[in-house]
């Protein structure tokens, strides 16, 4: 069984910097893609940035800038380092990953970490 475990969220002033970090767990043959995504109180989830085993990057445009995703393959983890943090970047935020197992096929969600800008 695949398991994310994600870490990092927090209050932070608006202007700051936090790094999440996101650890798949389990008997894992590869991971595909990884990427965060996050969701705000009554807005639907988003796509926040993806990375691809190969190290290609996709990311919102409301990110691009600010945002880095990083992955450590050997680790099976994946990092979002966000930086000039703003009010609206306010949300829980959810780590995704997809890949294969000794159960097949996975596409498995994190349980999410908190993420308040606020002064």
């Amino acid at each position: 069984q695949v398991q994310l475990v994600e870490s990092g969220g927090g209050l932070v002033q608006p202007g700051g910097s936090l790094r999440l970090s996101c650890a798949v767990s389990g008997t894992i043959f590869s991971i595909n893609g990884m990427g965060w995504f996050r969701q705000a109180p009554g807005k639907q989830r988003e796509l926040v940035a993806t990375i691809t085993s190969g190290g290609s990057t996709n990311y919102a445009d409301s990110v691009k800038g600010r945002f880095t995703v990083s992955r450590d393959n050997a680790k099976n983890t994946v990092y979002l380092q966000m930086n000039s943090l703003k009010p609206e970047d306010s949300a829980v935020y959810y780590c995704n990953a997809a890949g294969s197992g000794t159960n097949g096929d996975f596409d498995s969600w994190g349980q999410g970490t908190q993420v308040t800008v606020s002064s």
